[in-house]
């Protein structure tokens, strides 16, 4: 399987009294979002799901990249991508869809840096998920803890 994890685009400052799950991507935040995916779609990617965090940003940006890989119906909100999340939360809903090929997360620093490392089965490793950025990790099997394999990884700037 192969699992990329997206973290969302730039978003609004927070607003006094308003909840950080509320704030929206920028226009900014759209179009380097909308270049890191168009990159991703000349890689090859197209997940069966995406699974997204509840808050609006992330939301936003998993609508953005349903759209971009033709997998609009695929949407999974959960939870387990709030920034607050633990990688064993996440690693269990990918789990649950082993049989797919292809899966995409969408979601919150600090929790992707930490999913990225666990996916890796290296703790020791510091990932920056830069907003907007994209890395892909193949799987072997999902049983048991992950055992994953870098393959890329996306930036805004690399993807201009």
């Amino acid at each position: 399987m192969l699992v990329y994890v997206l973290r969302h685009g730039i978003a609004d400052d927070a607003k006094p009294g308003e909840p950080d799950s509320s704030r929206a991507l920028t226009s900014e935040g759209r179009k380097k979002l909308a270049s890191v995916l168009d990159r991703a779609k000349k890689a090859g990617v197209a997940p069966a799901v995406i699974l997204s965090s509840p808050y609006l940003r992330a939301k936003q940006t998993a609508r953005m990249a349903a759209q971009a890989f033709g997998c609009e119906e695929a949407l999974v909100e959960t939870s387990a991508l709030v920034p607050s999340g633990s990688p064993e939360l996440v690693w269990d809903e990918v789990s649950e869809y082993r049989s797919e090929e292809q899966l995409m997360v969408v979601g919150h620093e600090p929790l992707l840096g930490e999913l990225v490392s666990y996916l890796l089965d290296s703790a020791s490793l510091r990932v920056d998920m830069r907003k907007a950025a994209m890395v892909a990790i193949s799987l072997e099997g999902l049983r048991g803890g992950p055992r994953g394999v870098l393959q890329w990884m996306i930036t805004p700037k690399l993807s201009a």
